[in-house]
């Protein structure tokens, strides 16, 4: 909402007030990606909003963006800055290929592409080799969510190390909060779920995993669904 006044998305109307639950609704749906690049900040001084120089210093275009950024490892935001438009000019770091969030389409690095940019959507895309996991449409950390979609941009090797805790207290710092680490090994198009680290209090004992493989073909489907107790589980494309 802000720091003003009368800033709440229902005093603007029907529209926008859907517009902006489109965005809040994606919010939550990507939680569990958002409190595990949390969890890094706190335990290794990460960055949760990147400037593009952070990641691509040898990108002298990239460094020159003023209204790019990271958010975490794994996105590229280009917020659309001007009234009026429908389309807006994404300029995509060299030396990486980037996957449309919203359609999965394919691009080369190293180039500016014209994003569709509705009112109700933000151009995103997503770095290959990223891992990006994915829940339900929820209102707060304390909501379980047992049943995840896993998406795994292929093209490079990519890692994530998902984190939960009891999600309304400090108990974390007591030592009360678990990892999952995950390793995509795209030589061997294997994504591996490492042994559950740690553990808390009423915490999720069976997770069920939608794993998507996004290639850049626009068909792009659930590949595996597995079922996840805390054990190692190796997932072959």
């Amino acid at each position: 909402h802000g720091y003003q006044t009368e800033t709440e998305p229902w005093k603007y109307g029907e529209k926008v007030e859907n517009n902006m639950r489109t965005m809040m609704n994606l919010r939550y749906q990507l939680l569990p990606y958002i409190y595990s690049e949390a969890w890094q900040i706190s335990k290794n001084n990460s960055t949760l909003m990147r400037p593009l120089i952070m990641d691509f210093n040898d990108d002298t275009t990239a460094v020159s963006q003023a209204y790019e950024y990271m958010f975490g490892k794994a996105f590229l935001i280009a917020p659309v800055t001007a009234p009026d438009v429908t389309d807006w000019n994404v300029y995509l770091p060299k030396q990486n290929v980037w996957y449309d969030f919203w359609t999965g389409k394919r691009f080369e690095g190293g180039q500016t592409i014209v994003s569709p940019a509705p009112l109700d959507r933000i151009p995103v895309f997503v770095k290959e080799g990223s891992i990006v996991p994915m829940g339900n449409v929820v209102q707060s950390t304390q909501t379980k969510q047992d049943i995840l979609e896993i998406r795994v941009y292929t093209g490079k090797d990519a890692t994530f190390t998902l984190y939960n805790d009891e999600g309304d207290n400090y108990n974390y710092e007591k030592g009360e909060h678990l990892e999952i680490p995950f390793t995509w090994n795209e030589k061997n198009q294997s994504l591996t779920i490492e042994n559950q680290v740690g553990n808390f209090k009423n915490k999720i004992d069976s997770y069920t995993m939608n794993v998507i493989w996004v290639t850049g073909n626009q068909n792009d489907a659930i590949a595996k669904t597995i079922k996840y107790s805390g054990k190692k589980v190796v997932v072959k494309k």
